[in-house]
């Protein structure tokens, strides 16, 4: 059902009393507007919450902690095949030209 369909059933006639379907949906009550800060206003970062969101209420319903395709290997174990030793350093030689 499109929001138009909604305010229809609701209020037979809105279009005399309203500009528009947002104005009139607004007032009565069929949509609201989230207040967020400004550095939510991009809309990669409203996604990444609402990604987010879906994945921590997908885990709560599997019983899942940790996820290696989403969140990448666990920090808590350590990781195979890599060294922990820092790679040998090269000795540096002067520029000739």
């Amino acid at each position: 059902m499109s929001l138009r369909d909604k305010l229809d059933e609701l209020m037979p006639g809105w279009e005399r009393w309203y500009p528009s379907v947002f104005d009139a949906a607004y007032d009565l009550g069929l949509i609201r507007a989230r207040v967020c800060p400004p550095s939510q206003l991009l809309l990669s970062s409203r996604h990444a919450g609402i990604n987010s969101e879906a994945i921590e209420a997908f885990r709560e319903r599997w019983a899942i902690e940790h996820d290696p395709e989403v969140d990448g290997p666990d920090p808590r174990q350590p990781a195979r095949g890599r060294s922990r030793r820092p790679p040998p350093s090269r000795k540096l030689r002067m520029w000739r030209p």
